[in-house]
């Protein structure tokens, strides 16, 4: 940490924002299929690696990462920025054993590892479909783009190191924040990347333990809700579970696949 004085008994803190260390990152994952790219700047590493896989100059494993994106792009195309090196910003490509009518579980597997790569030091959850929460608020957001033909591209995007002045809005946190300030983004993404790794694997051999651990892990289930639809469409609902293709169980039975969730009632 660094500690900068601004008047004679005022003190802030601020948190020292290491660089990325592509050559360590790959060393750690030497033993897997993880190949990772470290870029200084970039609009949007989702574009660039969705653009790579649609060109045929992507392979299974590839992971771009970026220290600051100027157009980064998360769920229904909505942007956001976040301040240079101060988040974990990265996207991944993978090409999964099952069929294409099974991936909607793909987002939910990685916001698990994201979650598995958490717990150790802060309470994180998961809120259905693409978030990861603490103390009810969000922390990280996932993209899940499936290419015809290819494979998934999977964004995903953690708050480090912000203060409550670099957040976007008030229902936003950051690591640093909830107070795992010397986090390092290095081995934070080796360790999410590991998880993936396993919880792939496991889903791609049908291990039915994964929705389990998957609901132990929600923060949504159980949850009184409010659901937008893609047109706009707003209703009130109860999420009762997640089923065997990851939608989510609202009343009535009904499987929701898409549209936006908010708790009522937030844990």
């Amino acid at each position: 940490m660094q500690i900068t004085a601004h008047t004679p008994t005022v003190l802030v803190v601020e948190p020292i924002r290491r660089p990325l260390d592509e050559l360590g990152i790959n060393s750690a994952l030497k033993n897997s299929y993880w190949r990772v790219s470290v870029v200084e700047l970039t609009g949007s590493t989702q574009n660039d690696l969705t653009s790579r896989v649609r060109s045929g100059n992507a392979i299974h494993g590839d992971v771009l990462t970026a220290e600051y994106q100027s157009a980064g792009r998360g769920r229904l195309d909505r942007s956001f920025e976040v301040p240079e090196k101060s988040g974990l910003l990265f996207s991944l490509f993978i090409q999964p054993k099952r069929m294409s009518h099974d991936w909607g579980w793909l987002p939910l597997l990685a916001g698990q590892a994201v979650v598995e790569a958490l717990e150790k030091q802060i309470p994180a959850k998961l809120k259905w479909p693409n978030d990861v929460l603490v103390h009810g608020k969000k922390i990280s957001g996932l993209l899940a783009e499936a290419i015809e033909g290819s494979g998934v591209v999977i964004g995903i995007g953690i708050n480090v190191s912000q203060n409550l002045n670099e957040l976007p809005v008030s229902t936003a946190t950051s690591l640093a924040l909830e107070g795992w300030a010397d986090c390092d983004r290095n081995e934070l993404l080796t360790s999410i990347l590991t998880n993936f790794t396993q919880l792939l694997a496991r889903w791609d051999s049908g291990d039915s333990r994964i929705l389990e651990e998957y609901r132990a892990k929600s923060a949504t289930i159980g949850q009184a809700i409010r659901i937008t639809e893609v047109n706009g469409t707003q209703r009130a609902s109860f999420a009762h579970g997640i089923d065997l293709t990851g939608a989510l169980i609202i009343d009535d039975g009904e499987l929701l696949t898409v549209g936006d969730v908010i708790h009522l009632d937030p844990k």
